[in-house]
């Protein structure tokens, strides 16, 4: 079984690790990422990977802003 614990030390964070992070749905990050609202780049197996470091100041900009930053 995965853990959030797992992804802590990793560079890079799945859609579900992002969702986890942001408090939205993993269906959201996808739409978002489609959008262009996200940047991530895609696995070989066409699995989206999101940059820890964008995502973390992305979640510390919409606790600030009431869940707003990308609406």
């Amino acid at each position: 079984m995965r853990r959030a614990d797992d992804q802590a030390e990793r560079p890079y964070l799945t859609r579900a690790g992002v969702a986890l992070l942001l408090g939205v749905s993993p269906n959201t990050v996808s739409r978002w990422a489609r959008e262009g609202k996200l940047e991530c780049q895609l696995t070989l197996g066409g699995h989206r990977r999101f940059d820890r470091r964008t995502i973390e100041e992305l979640s510390r900009r919409m606790r600030g802003q009431g869940g707003a930053a990308l609406r």
